[in-house]
């Protein structure tokens, strides 16, 4: 299988070395197609696989090509590779808010796959959402979800819909978890932890709890009635989320983070 990444920026990199890392392919049937000869020649010395800036030498050989491109600079490459496509292409977008109808009528395919992946891909600890067109066929689906699933877990979704839900969700997730743990870092630190103890502290708290949901059969109000203890400092802790009404507002962030996705691509579509 010859796969063609189109991108040499932070995902398109993260993909190609997974799936290197995962024997799903060879340096020589793995191609990156980069906007610069600068960019292209900076990566060759450093990574494995195959450079080019030269759309003809490596878009009409793609079995499946990856568009690891931003959304803004998705028209300029439609045009310049729209007549070296094949309509036997498996194309695979990343694109956030690039509906599959738009690929494919801008490069004039049938087959194309769109994804939401998230950051902790970067250590194969990501999760994809991803859904496809009808003429994608069952084996062409799973070995695209074979590639994903080398960069973390994935979900395959019927509805494309769903994929502006999910970028609201795991796409943006990990700011999330970010900001929560800044928080209780900087009110570690106020309690009288060093940066770094408070860090550690806080870091380890994540890892560990996270780790435990995963591997026990509880529900998260379950693991949390194992913490709080009636009368006690976790339950003190929940009475005042519970009066600043915390539960709501994450809601109300999700569901603005939602909206954005869907603006997002209705923007797309004009």
């Amino acid at each position: 299988m010859r796969i063609l990444i189109l991108g040499g920026g932070n995902m398109g990199l993260t993909y190609a070395q997974s799936f290197l890392r995962s024997h799903i392919v060879t340096p020589d049937s793995l191609t990156i197609l980069c906007r610069t000869a600068e960019r292209a020649t900076a990566l060759e010395a450093t990574h494995e696989g195959r450079f080019t800036t030269v759309p003809e030498r490596c878009v009409p050989a793609a079995d499946l090509a990856i568009l690891a491109v931003k959304p803004q600079d998705a028209p300029d490459l439609f045009a310049q590779i729209r007549h070296l496509t094949s309509p036997g292409q498996v194309w695979l977008s990343i694109m956030a808010g690039v509906r599959m109808a738009t690929v494919a009528e801008a490069l004039g395919v049938r087959k194309v796959v769109r994804a939401m992946p998230n950051l902790p891909a970067q250590i194969g600890a990501g999760v994809t959402a991803f859904t496809a067109t009808e003429d994608v066929t069952r084996i062409e689906l799973v070995m695209v979800q074979n590639l994903l699933s080398t960069t973390g877990k994935t979900l395959y979704v019927e509805r494309e819909a769903l994929l502006d839900a999910a970028t609201a969700i795991s796409g943006s997730g990990p700011a999330y978890v970010y900001f929560f743990m800044n928080a209780m870092i900087e009110a570690a630190q106020r309690m009288g932890f060093s940066p770094s103890e408070a860090e550690l502290l806080v870091a380890q708290t994540f890892t560990g709890a996270v780790d435990l949901y995963n591997k026990a059969d509880f529900s998260c109000e379950q693991w949390i009635g194992k913490v709080a203890s009636k009368g006690g400092t976790t339950e003190a802790a929940l009475r005042v989320f519970a009066q600043t009404q915390l539960h709501d507002h994450i809601h109300a962030g999700l569901s603005a983070a939602w909206k954005r996705a869907q603006e997002l691509g209705a923007l797309e579509k004009t």
